[in-house]
């Protein structure tokens, strides 16, 4: 039985107490940023119209970024409190009351890019060049880039004004796919019921009682049949959304509209689709190789995630998870291992176990003046070992960037976000290895290896294209239904897996499922989060100068262009050439692991 969130233990769950003692403290310090009457912040409008002035720009900017990491603050505390119980009503109006703050100051401040933008070129050069606007730089060169792409001062108000709105289609989903589906009872080949919530899926899927897995993946999906109508219109307003706000900056797409502010070109998008689909028939092989490993006369899709070596499991208690991740971080220094060993068994970073009604799945999360804080829902199997790992890599990302940068440039790129979590799970596989040495255990790790390559870059790809391929629809002015959508996960599904696999019609709903897809155009850097961090593993281990860099590359923050982040780093991700493209190195990589994997189990 799955515990209410009053019976977890305190030592159990993250020192959210770290931020505010308690919730009257919180709305101490939110009744005292939010003032009283309109606007809440007089003192950013008196700066309106002289923009051209560096002094003033450097104080418009310095109230500006100290009202946002107040916000931040007491964002976050209203989040982690609200993710430990989605159905209690007391924190989620307080992260309502939050949100609508933050919109409201985005709508209060929509007046700032746009006056800078108004500005002649010459006097906007001279502003990047005022010693007193030496820290802003960056920001602002960024901010200069929006130019072509940044509306009048009344319409910028009006599109902060939509924010909230054009987020509903976002949070519904939220709210079902957390809070209100439910799903029937898994039953396994003994006839016996086993709860189905989000957390315990995978467990399932992993289980060797086939009947178990057939039956929670109908379960679950059968959960969200349920519901596809109402699935397929959040899905729809998610993507209007994306495309309104496209064509309302005047980007040719959605797809350019995501990638242009982070300068990141559509092509390096487009590549890793490309580079993924030329090792589709590897994908296919393997497809093949895990059917007759299985020894199934058809293989489905509940038998992905079924170990091929079945006589090995690793499961570890949440205690001994810790300390083996601690222990695979050596290579990148005691700096490093001490503040993640310190952070994860004495700070209290982590939400480790499920309870009822909370957030499912994995996040890192916290801000400027917080610890890093992790959501787990920890069963203690091998995929939840390296959820911990890929969450502590995240946190130590955040960690060393708000120690070394200030709050403007802390915040790592989201493009690079994937690369220090992958790049941890690399140095745990390492670990594990190296602490079994028996052939079964070196094939199911081998495995574990591939699996997660086809789960972080293949699937993940997968997700990529279909997202694209829902926002070129919406773009062609096509109404998205359930039957159109369906149609279309089917057929890559049936491109990615090859003829073997057999696609049940549980398959063909997935999509309404994915939460990823509320989030523009961000599931693809998964994948070559992966391709760049196994780039960079390598590096590591050929020397300490590597490592340095790695350590400087974490610690820079939001400081450069991501793309640019990672070449100082030693990978280029804007390659298409087969021969030095990071993705195909990394179909390259899955091959190898591939024909490894087949002469050990066959």
């Amino acid at each position: 039985m799955v515990k209410a969130r009053k019976e977890v233990p305190i030592s159990d769950t993250w020192n959210v107490e770290a931020l505010y003692p308690n919730e009257q403290a919180w709305k101490q310090d939110f009744e005292m940023l939010k003032g009283v009457g309109m606007p809440h912040w007089p003192q950013l409008n008196a700066f309106q119209g002289n923009l051209h002035e560096p002094e003033k720009v450097a104080s418009l900017l310095e109230s500006y970024f100290t009202i946002d990491r107040k916000l931040a603050k007491l964002h976050t505390y209203a989040y982690l409190r609200m993710d430990e119980d989605l159905g209690n009503d007391a924190t989620k109006t307080n992260h309502g009351l939050i949100s609508s703050l933050i919109y409201e100051f985005q709508h209060e401040c929509a007046w700032i890019e746009p006056e800078l933008l108004a500005l002649k070129e010459n006097d906007f050069q001279h502003l990047l060049k005022a010693p007193a606007l030496h820290s802003y730089r960056f920001y602002l060169e960024k901010i200069g880039r929006m130019r072509p792409h940044t509306l009048p001062k009344e319409m910028e108000e009006l599109l902060a004004l939509s924010g909230k709105a054009l987020d509903a289609s976002s949070r519904s989903f939220s709210a079902l796919n957390n809070a209100d589906l439910t799903f029937a009872p898994a039953v396994d080949s003994q006839g016996k019921e086993h709860p189905l919530t989000h957390a315990s899926y995978l467990s399932y899927l992993r289980n060797p009682d086939r009947q178990l897995r057939k039956s929670a993946f109908q379960n679950l999906h059968q959960g969200f049949k349920n519901h596809i109508n109402t699935l397929c219109e959040l899905l729809q307003g998610q993507v209007q959304s994306h495309l309104f706000l496209a064509k309302a900056r005047k980007f040719s797409n959605c797809l350019e509209g995501a990638l242009f502010p982070h300068q990141i070109e559509t092509a390096v998008y487009e590549n890793l689709i490309a580079s993924v689909r030329r090792y589709l028939p590897l994908m296919h092989r393997y497809i093949a190789l895990r059917k007759q490993g299985l020894h199934v006369e058809e293989l489905h899709a509940y038998d992905l995630h079924i170990p091929l070596v079945s006589e090995i499991e690793i499961k570890m208690p949440y205690l001994e998870a810790c300390e083996a991740v601690v222990a695979s971080v050596a290579r990148l220094g005691n700096e490093y291992q001490e503040l993640l060993k310190k952070g994860l068994l004495q700070d209290r970073w982590v939400d480790i176990y499920e309870n009822a009604r909370k957030r499912s799945g994995a996040y890192s999360g916290g801000c400027y003046d917080s610890m890093p804080y992790i959501l787990l829902n920890y069963q203690g199997n091998l995929s939840d070992i390296f959820t911990l790992a890929h969450e502590a890599g995240h946190s130590m990302h955040r960690l060393l960037g708000d120690r070394h940068q200030s709050y403007i440039y802390a915040a790592h790129p989201i493009f690079v976000a994937e690369v220090a979590s992958t790049f941890n799970e690399q140095l745990l596989l390492d670990y594990l290895k190296a602490q079994r040495t028996s052939k079964k255990e070196r094939a199911f790790l081998i495995n574990h290896e591939i699996e997660q390559i086809r789960n972080t870059i293949f699937r993940q790809t997968l997700f990529a294209e279909f997202e694209l391929a829902i926002h070129k629809l919406a773009e062609e002015g096509i109404p998205l239904t359930p039957a159109l959508l369906k149609e279309k996960y089917l057929g890559l599904y049936r491109d990615y897996y090859g003829s073997e696999l057999v696609l049940d019609e549980e398959v063909a709903v997935e999509w309404a499922r994915v939460p990823h897809f509320y989030y523009n155009f961000y599931v693809y850097q998964y994948a070559t989060g992966l391709s760049a961090a196994l780039a960079l593993h390598e590096k590591a281990l050929q020397s300490t100068e590597n490592v340095k860099k790695y350590i400087e590359f974490l610690s820079a923050g939001g400081s450069r262009y991501p793309i640019e982040l990672l070449e100082r780093a030693g990978v280029n991700m804007r390659s298409s050439d087969p021969q030095s493209s990071p993705v195909d190195a990394a179909m390259r990589h899955f091959s190898s692991l591939v024909n490894e994997l087949e002469k050990q189990i066959l």
